[in-house]
C-alpha cells in the first residue's frame, strides 16, 4: 500500500507532479510544459544541481506536448543520482519500474515499505522505500530530501484529457516533492528561483492554468548537463542559505481543487 505521507507531497511547496505542476516556495502553483524527450533545469546552485527528463505526447488536435518528468539528475559535491521511472507498456502497482542509480551504481532495496540503502547509518546518503513498490525518499543529510513515485497515464485519464495514450507505453512518470535545507540567495531554475527572497512570480493567476514561460533558458544537453544558461553549479557562492526545511514544513496548502489551480498556502 503507497504510503499517504508521500502522495500528499504534490500539495505542498517544492512538489512536481502530473503534467508538470509545480508549487513554489512561495506557495503558487503553476505548470511548466516543457517539451517531449527534452532535459530542463529545475535547480541550480553553487553546489547543487537538479535537471528533470521530459517525456510526452502530442495529441492529433494539439499544437503542443502534454508532458510528464521521467527522471532527474541530481549533481551535489562530486556525486551524481538518477532517479527514473521505466517505460512501461502496462501497469502492474506491484512490480517495481523505479531505478535509483548512485555514482554509477544501481541500487537495490528488498521489495518492502521500509528497506534502506544503505546499511551504514554513518552515510550521507539515505535511500528508503515508502511503498513496497515504486516509491522512494532520498535525502543527502543537510542538503536536500526527494520524495518520489513512480504513476502510470490511465485509460481514465487519457479519456478525460484526451492523451491519447498508446497501447505500448503507459507513459510512467515520476511525482517528486522536494526539501532543500541550504540553499543561496543566488538559487535558480524553473522550481529553484521560487526559493529566492527576491522572487516575485510572474505567471497570470487568473488563468485556469497559470504557465511559467521562458523555455530555452532552462533548457540543459543532458540530464546531467550544467549548460542550462540560468546554471550556478560550481561556482563559488559565500552567500548565506535563505531557506530551512523548518520554514517549507510550516506551510499547510489547499486548495479544495483537484487540479492544484487557487492552491493558498499559509503557515
Amino acid at each position: 500500500m503507497f504510503n499517504l505521507d508521500v502522495f500528499a507531497v504534490c500539495n505542498v511547496p517544492g512538489a512536481v507532479c502530473q503534467d508538470p505542476r509545480f508549487i513554489g516556495a512561495d506557495g503558487i502553483t503553476f505548470y511548466f510544459h516543457g517539451r517531449k524527450d527534452r532535459e530542463f533545469c529545475l535547480l541550480s546552485d553553487s553546489n547543487l544541481h537538479i535537471n528533470a527528463h521530459f517525456i510526452g505526447r502530442r495529441a492529433p488536435n494539439m499544437t503542443r506536448d502534454f508532458t510528464w518528468v521521467q527522471s532527474v539528475g541530481i549533481l551535489f559535491g562530486s556525486h551524481r543520482i538518477y532517479i527514473g521511472a521505466q517505460k512501461t507498456a502496462t501497469w502492474d502497482d506491484n512490480v517495481d519500474r523505479l531505478t535509483v542509480i548512485f555514482d554509477g551504481e544501481t541500487l537495490t532495496l528488498p521489495p518492502e515499505e521500509g528497506a534502506t540503502w544503505p546499511m551504514d547509518p554513518a552515510s550521507a546518503v539515505s535511500v528508503s522505500r515508502t511503498a513496497d513498490a515504486n516509491a522512494i525518499t532520498l535525502e543527502v543529510e543537510g542538503s536536500f530530501k526527494i520524495s518520489a513515485k513512480v504513476v502510470p497515464i490511465t485509460d481514465e485519464d487519457s479519456r478525460v484529457h484526451g492523451y491519447a495514450v498508446a497501447a505500448d507505453d503507459c507513459l510512467a512518470h515520476l511525482e517528486l516533492g522536494f526539501k532543500f535545507y541550504s540553499l543561496t540567495a543566488e538559487v535558480h531554475g524553473v522550481l529553484g528561483q521560487t526559493y529566492r527572497e527576491d522572487y516575485v512570480s510572474r505567471v497570470k493567476m487568473s488563468s485556469n492554468m497559470p504557465i511559467m514561460g521562458g523555455e530555452p533558458k532552462y533548457l540543459s544537453s543532458g540530464i546531467y548537463s550544467i549548460d542550462c544558461s540560468v546554471a550556478r553549479f560550481g561556482r563559488e557562492n559565500p552567500a548565506a542559505a535563505i531557506f530551512a526545511a523548518t520554514e517549507q514544513a510550516s506551510l499547510s496548502c489547499d486548495s479544495g481543487m483537484g487540479g492544484g489551480r487557487g492552491i493558498v498556502c499559509k503557515k
